[in-house]
């Protein structure tokens, strides 16, 4: 478990976009999810002075792998948080924080650019959802979310542990 600070993540949405889409997959199963929900609140328990929710979901509809908190303090605004990211990472098949970068944060040019209208609470373009990619598929397979950091901790937790996951399975040869 790593206490270094969490990173600061690229500047401007190509480096956001090529770094996460450098993280794929040999496989993700629920034991991937396991460990990388460890990994990520181990991380959040040696790193964060904040609480966070972790939450991992296959794709499909709805099908939870993995959901902890950090620490004590987290509340059910967190998972609505988690809900509205991950709506926007299964919809635009990129990471939260990218779309945060492609409309400058600006929330209502977003909802108007996808004639959202009312259902633009729905989604969220804050750091902090990250889609999991696998070898050989073009389609999304999985949604890794934080919730409770600032939206770049909550981007840049998950996207250093796939990093430091994916490292190590392919220096062991070991199975994803």
């Amino acid at each position: 478990m790593s206490s270094k600070p969490i990173g600061q993540p690229p500047g401007d949405m190509e480096g956001v976009a090529a770094r996460e889409n450098a993280l794929i997959f040999r496989s993700f199963t629920s034991d991937t999810a396991f460990v990388l929900g460890m990994r990520i609140r181990d991380r959040l328990l040696a790193t964060a002075a904040k609480p966070a929710v972790v939450n991992v979901s296959f794709a499909n509809p709805d099908q939870l792998l993995f959901h902890a908190c950090s620490k004590p303090g987290t509340n059910h605004e967190n998972d609505t948080w988690v809900a509205r990211k991950r709506r926007t990472v299964l919809r635009w098949n990129c990471s939260s924080y990218l779309m945060h970068k492609k409309f400058e944060g600006n929330e209502q040019l977003f909802a108007d650019t996808y004639a959202l209208g009312p259902q633009a609470g729905e989604y969220a373009i804050h750091g902090g959802g990250v889609p999991v990619r696998v070898e050989g598929s073009e389609a999304i397979v999985a949604v890794v979310v934080v919730s409770g950091l600032a939206q770049e901790d909550d981007h840049m937790v998950i996207i250093e542990a796939m990093e430091d996951y994916l490292r190590e399975t392919n220096k062991s040869g070991g199975t994803q």
